[in-house]
């Protein structure tokens, strides 16, 4: 797929700035027990996750009034622009409203279906991990890169939301008897996040939508990792998406291998 963008715009510095703006109200709201409401599936809503959002909405329409707006917590554009903004405002709401620091800022860029930019800023460490197409990825400006462990055994993987497109449960099972360090409870964005800078070897993750997921293929990539759905391909993060699996690469056949035996 042709992703030919306009690279004389600086889209990366104005997520970088968006991203910190954000994680300031989230620093700053960060309370133990705070107010929650649920949504229909279940999951909770705070007043932090609805004040991001409105501010990522603001900044967007103002800056690039002819991108459209994908945002997990709604008021979206869709204007059928070849340029999608993609934001989770809070990833990791459930531990971010018990007290928990381990959420982050999500905001990534697509063209024709695929990132070009990727940001998840984890306030509480305040470490910024940013990619671009093509320029590699970096935390607070350094650049990074994946892990080179060349099996599974005695890494550490995360596992995600384990049952929306797939049951990864028996997946789970076997990657920890395998001498794993299987991780659960985290926000996907944080976990893909800790496999870009190579302090996890991969992560699996059952979900459906592109806010949980685009902005760690990006980075795992341009940090010379390797992304797949679950099922070993490339997704179009224009539409749903199958699961996703992010690795350091060397392991990623490894573990594709076991999620055909499970599924």
């Amino acid at each position: 797929m042709d992703t030919e963008f306009d690279k004389d715009i600086d889209y990366k510095a104005f997520a970088i700035e968006l991203a910190y703006q954000a994680g300031e109200i989230m620093r700053k709201n960060f309370t133990l027990n705070m107010k929650k409401e649920w949504k229909w599936d279940h999951s909770p809503v705070t007043e932090t996750d609805l004040a991001i959002n409105e501010l990522v909405l603001k900044k967007i329409k103002e800056k690039f009034p002819d991108h459209d707006i994908l945002s997990e917590e709604g008021n979206e554009v869709h204007s059928g622009s070849e340029y999608i903004w993609i934001c989770d405002p809070v990833d990791g709401t459930h531990n971010f409203s018990h007290g928990i620091p381990t959420s982050t800022f999500v905001l990534a860029l697509t063209h024709k279906g695929l990132p070009i930019i990727g940001v998840i800023y984890d306030p509480f460490l305040d470490r910024m991990f940013s990619a671009e197409k093509g320029k590699g990825a970096m935390v607070n400006g350094q650049p990074i890169h994946v892990s080179k462990s060349k099996v599974i055994q005695k890494t550490v993987i995360g596992l995600g939301k384990w049952n929306d497109v797939c049951n990864l449960f028996s997946t789970g099972k076997e990657i920890n008897a395998k001498g794993v360090r299987l991780v659960t409870g985290l926000s996907i964005n944080y976990m893909g996040a800790l496999v870009a800078v190579g302090e996890m070897s991969a992560v699996l993750f059952g979900g459906k939508s592109a806010y949980d997921n685009v902005a760690v293929k990006i980075l795992v990539e341009e940090a010379g990792g390797k992304v797949t759905n679950l099922f070993g391909d490339v997704e179009d993060y224009s539409k749903e998406v199958k699961g996703q699996l992010s690795s350091n690469g060397y392991v990623h056949e490894e573990i594709l291998e076991i999620i055909k035996k499970n599924v």
